[in-house]
């Protein structure tokens, strides 16, 4: 999708955010607000704004004004900012800082990282396409029912059965991530009969996604530190 920044558009879902053990913002009016192309984030209408006891530390900065958030005893700092009518496209809207909160609700579904850009597509689907895996012509995957996940804008990866891994060079890492559509990813280093280990170079997920349930348990190579074959066909 192509538009001009910042692109701005309502969003018809109820947006919640929980801070302190409070419900600091709840509405079915927030906008969704492209200020660069990669995804949007959530503004809101000033009447959303959360109560003035929980603003704190006011500092202006041309048309914008930014605000502490402050419940309790958590604190987060320069977490709200606000826009005067003057600021053009965004005036008299405000947004939070995603990861300055404790927890973001599109209607009763959890959020995580940032908001989900409507025009971004994950999908995945069951394939028998031939898969081997290999690092220094030590084979660690090789399977006939790949799952491929096709995400908008990005690269093609190929999750893999545990079962058809080399579980035994696999050690678990303590590393996770997070992905707005697949959910929070834990990690494996792979160690060589070498003796050579190749840190956080396999993923999956425990509990993904509703929408990416089928990835649930399956591992992902990054294909960059790898060499893959598909069919038969080495990729480059």
């Amino acid at each position: 999708m192509s538009f001009t920044l910042p692109y701005i558009e309502d969003s018809s879902k109820r947006i919640r955010v929980l801070f302190g053990g409070q419900c600091i913002i709840d509405t079915k009016k927030a906008k969704l607000v492209w200020e660069k192309p990669y995804y949007p984030a959530y503004f809101f209408l000033k009447e959303d704004l959360p109560a003035t006891e929980f603003l704190k530390g006011e500092k202006s900065y041309g048309n914008k004004k930014v605000y502490d958030i402050v419940v309790g005893l958590k604190h987060a700092s320069s977490a709200l900012t606000s826009y005067d009518p003057a600021a053009e496209e965004l005036g008299d809207l405000f947004t939070i800082t995603f990861d300055a909160m404790d927890a973001w609700f599109e209607e009763e579904e959890q959020i995580f990282v940032h908001c989900k850009d409507p025009y971004k597509r994950v999908d995945v689907l069951q394939s028998s396409r031939h898969i081997r895996v290999e690092v220094d012509g030590v084979e660690l995957a090789n399977t006939r029912m790949p799952r491929l996940v096709f995400e908008t804008g990005l690269h093609v990866r190929t999750y893999i059965p545990k079962n058809d891994c080399r579980l035994d060079l696999l050690e678990s890492s303590n590393l996770t991530t997070q992905c707005p559509y697949k959910g929070e990813a834990q990690y494996y280093h792979v160690l060589m009969p070498s003796g050579k280990k190749l840190d956080n170079i396999v993923w999956w997920y425990r509990n993904p996604t509703p929408e990416c349930a089928a990835i649930r348990g399956y591992t992902a190579f990054y294909d960059e530190k790898v060499d893959v074959w598909v069919d038969g066909e080495k990729q480059k």
